[in-house]
């Protein structure tokens, strides 16, 4: 079973990787940002960067073959924890149902200097 890069328009890395990997039903993401998907730019809010990340998430699991449904773990690293909230607010519109959500661990990480306040990466089952 081979393994393949799952990539989608408006995100990328400037590394050589791709935004994340199947093999079989098991889907894990690289580092997903909050960047515009039409201009490639980082908004300065992090409702913004957290709209735009969780929209990516969905664009993923689409070209995966999947849904967020599919996900069973994220792990959240945000610049400021207070910011919480924000990210909370977007958690609940993509995950509405409380008794069917995945996983979560959220690390106050030293994000790079480029303008990044919140990053995500996770993991499905197809």
């Amino acid at each position: 079973m081979k393994r393949r890069s799952i990539d989608i328009p408006g995100f990328g890395h400037k590394n050589p990787i791709p935004a994340a990997s199947v093999k079989g039903n098991l889907v894990m993401s690289g580092a997903i940002g909050g960047m515009d998907p039409k201009t490639g730019k980082l908004p300065q809010s992090v409702a913004e960067q957290c709209a735009n990340m969780f929209g990516h998430v969905r664009a993923i699991m689409a070209e995966a073959g999947g849904s967020v449904d599919d996900i069973v773990k994220m792990s959240i690293h945000l610049r400021d924890t207070k910011d919480r909230a924000a990210l909370n607010e977007e958690w609940k519109k993509m995950f509405p149902d409380d008794a069917s959500r995945p996983a979560r661990h959220v690390n106050h990480s030293p994000l790079p200097d480029d303008g990044r306040l919140i990053v995500c990466e996770f993991t499905a089952v197809l």
